[in-house]
């Protein structure tokens, strides 16, 4: 768990020192972010705030995993886990990068046309569905030599459910959904000052705490219980990741808070959408995602129901979606929405955290 700690403290102090370098470097650019004409009026300030921020806590998540390794190989505590990176790190940080990558095409366009097209919805749901495609095969194709691999081919919740096999064909399809969703809801909620950042924040704050726990519990250490133990491939793997991309999301967020002087883009909100859902896949809590992503489906929601209704009855249910427009509209101030939408991410968090520990408090003798 020091490699966790010290992979966070790193990516954090990469970001908050980083950061104003990105912002007086994308400014010379002139990579600006555009505003649509239909945002509510408060938007507007917005109009020209450097853009494509995710790139600064990409590289620090991935600067902050190699030195979490090197210190991970000199810890004798931590000798249980595998030398060197594994499968698990290369799938997620795969995922993070490709899916970011998405949104850096996006941005890019949206920057050189001075519009807010960008790249179109079927182009980015056909490369989604290539990166799922390719990671979920690498996922399933590659088991480690205990047999196990970064996904599995049982759906689970807050571990493997025995009676849901889904088969190979079956799991590579539920990690592409899984990607997709979890991508697009990230994306979705990125529209206000630090709500994307900090909601992240919270949710890989209990990727790192899941991780950890199953790390504690692991079938791989001859020391753990088979009844409490689990079966995942790199537990360590996971809370290191976990733990460098949330430390470096917690710098990025002093100057993405409101009034934010960097916008992470789509290039950051796809990116960690990709993590997020690689999270859930390698730690076997894919159902248990849309409780711990609580405000992600929330908003996500949201955008639906509003697009349903219009396209059915002419009406919609919302002054404008997603939600958070919604409440700006209403009277909210953007610091208010935000907070209480980090509050509601957290009582997800913690609903899922308590689901969690109490199918380990059920299986305790």
């Amino acid at each position: 768990m020091i490699s966790s700690v010290v992979a966070a403290a790193v990516a954090f102090v990469f970001a908050l020192l980083c950061t104003p370098l990105a912002i007086r470097a994308l400014a010379r650019l002139r990579a600006g972010q555009p505003i649509r004409d239909i945002n509510p009026a408060a938007h507007q300030v917005k109009r020209g705030t450097p853009t494509m921020g995710g790139l600064v806590f990409i590289v620090g998540t991935v600067l902050a995993y190699m030195v979490g390794h090197l210190v991970m190989n000199v810890l004798p505590a931590e000798q249980i886990v595998p030398p060197g990176p594994t499968m698990t790190g290369f799938v997620l940080l795969g995922l993070m990068v490709f899916c970011g990558g998405i949104g850096f095409v996006d941005d890019f366009l949206k920057v050189t046309k001075k519009n807010t097209a960008g790249l179109s919805g079927r182009w980015k749901l056909a490369l989604q569905l290539v990166i799922g495609t390719g990671f979920g095969v690498v996922a399933l194709g590659f088991p480690s030599t205990a047999g196990l691999s970064v996904s599995s081919t049982r759906l689970s919740f807050v571990r493997e459910i025995s009676w849901l096999e889904v088969g190979q064909v079956g799991a590579v399809v539920v990690f592409i959904a899984v990607v997709m969703a979890s991508t697009n809801a990230v994306n979705l909620t990125d529209g206000l000052d630090g709500l994307a950042t900090g909601t992240s924040i919270i949710v890989l704050g209990a990727y790192g705490l899941i991780s950890f726990w199953q790390y504690r519990h692991w079938c791989a250490d001859p020391a753990a219980q088979a009844a409490l133990c689990f079966d995942t491939r790199d537990p360590l793997e996971t809370a290191l990741i976990a733990g460098a991309a949330a430390g470096a999301l917690l710098g990025f967020l002093w100057w993405n808070t409101s009034p934010a002087r960097i916008i992470m883009g789509d290039t950051g909100s796809m990116a960690l959408g990709g993590l997020i859902a690689g999270q859930a896949v390698a730690t076997r809590t894919v159902l248990l995602l849309p409780i711990l992503a609580a405000l992600f489906v929330t908003i996500t929601m949201s955008r639906i129901i509003q697009y349903t209704s219009f396209k059915t009855t002419g009406k919609r249910v919302f002054r404008m979606s997603p939600l958070h427009h919604h409440f700006e509209l209403v009277g909210w101030h953007e610091v208010t929405i935000v907070t209480r939408f980090w509050i509601i991410a957290g009582a997800g968090v913690a609903a899922a955290l308590g689901l969690f520990y109490g199918d380990h408090l059920s299986r305790l003798p």
